[in-house]
């Protein structure tokens, strides 16, 4: 198979993807808090694939100046990622019709109707993340215009399943709508297998971290590029009675320390000086600010550097475009290679 040949055949497997968002590589950029801000998600948009801005906790005002300036960097298609718990959801959701978002991205918990609802009335597409088939159902039945499904290899809050199994038992059910794999993906081949099991697109968020565009902290695109995948660890509960949101970041300094501070706490209940609200809200304050000291200040031994297991491909820091291209290229070389082996195992018939 040509190279020509083999590129209009991708093309073919993600035409859903791309026609429902709207661009010319049906690969989302993972939102990623201090990440996934105006550079880098307007270098995604502006190479042919799909940024989404991280809302993260920013204030309707914050987030309608950050659309507003990703607007002025592309005139090509983006999308918002939303909390589905934060305070300010339905602002939220507002602004990014105010400003004629094409795609809300409602992501951390399950949405409520209304929100998917108020997205769909205000004329934008609501996508959905679904940890499971039959919360993949319910999501298509409120009106969840394309699901994403997020395997436990992601980065920061993570599920308990992997992308593969989530993509075997969700793809072949879910046809009504485009579906969206994303967790540990970190080259072209991948890609090219979820789309032939009927993925319409993919979202990579840990290989755009180092891109050149990236504000990453120079210290945390370092971080990134030494690691393995062994080193994307999950955070550890100490104590059912405590629960931990599972996250996914490098083991550091940090992470030693917030196993040490979930211990003080218990032994503190234990010794009636604490209730349970009191030491569990102690436990989830643990890590306010340390993304931003990681991402930002580059204090990647005490800040939290979330990364999915894909990190271990990130190898050097690069163009936005050249990281497409490079996924790209890998899978058409994978649709290319295959062909020709098939032609020589018929030669050798």
């Amino acid at each position: 198979m040509s190279q020509a040949i083999a590129r209009a055949h991708l093309d073919r497997l993600w035409s859903r993807g791309r026609e429902f968002l709207g661009c010319e590589r049906a690969i989302m950029g993972g939102a990623m808090t201090w990440v996934s801000e105006r550079n880098l998600v307007s270098a995604i948009s502006n190479a042919g694939g799909f940024g989404v801005i991280a809302t993260g906790s920013m204030s309707p005002a914050l987030l309608s100046a950050e659309i507003a300036a990703t607007a002025k960097l592309t005139d090509r298609p983006f999308g918002v990622n939303v909390i589905t718990m934060h305070p300010e959801l339905m602002a939220l959701i507002e602004v990014c019709l105010d400003h004629k978002v094409g795609h809300v991205v409602l992501a951390g918990g399950l949405p409520p109707g209304a929100a998917i609802q108020r997205v769909r009335q205000g004329g934008a597409k609501a996508m959905c993340f679904a940890p499971a088939l039959v919360i993949a159902r319910k999501l298509v039945k409120s009106g969840a215009d394309a699901i994403i499904i997020e395997g436990m290899e992601a980065g920061g809050h993570t599920g308990p399943v992997s992308t593969s199994v989530l993509a075997q038992e969700i793809l072949p059910a879910i046809r009504e709508v485009p579906v969206f794999v994303a967790g540990g993906i970190g080259r072209g081949e991948a890609i090219l297998g979820y789309l032939e099991m009927g993925a319409s697109g993919v979202q990579l968020g840990s290989r755009f971290v180092c891109a050149t565009e990236s504000i990453a902290h120079a210290k945390f695109k370092q971080a990134f590029i030494r690691a393995s995948a062994r080193d994307a660890v999950l955070s550890i509960q100490l104590d059912p009675r405590f629960p931990v949101i599972p996250v996914r970041a490098l083991a550091n300094a940090a992470t030693k320390r917030f196993l040490e501070a979930q211990r003080a706490v218990i032994e503190r209940v234990d010794r009636g000086e604490l209730d349970q609200k009191a030491a569990q809200l102690e436990i989830e304050h643990f890590w306010a600010g340390a993304l931003r000291r990681a991402v930002i200040e580059g204090d990647v031994e005490n800040g939290s550097v979330m990364a999915g297991q894909s990190v271990g491909m990130v190898t050097d820091e690069q163009p936005t475009r050249a990281i497409l291209e490079e996924l790209v290229g890998q899978a058409v070389a994978a649709l290319s290679a295959r062909e020709a082996s098939f032609g020589d195992a018929g030669k050798g018939a």
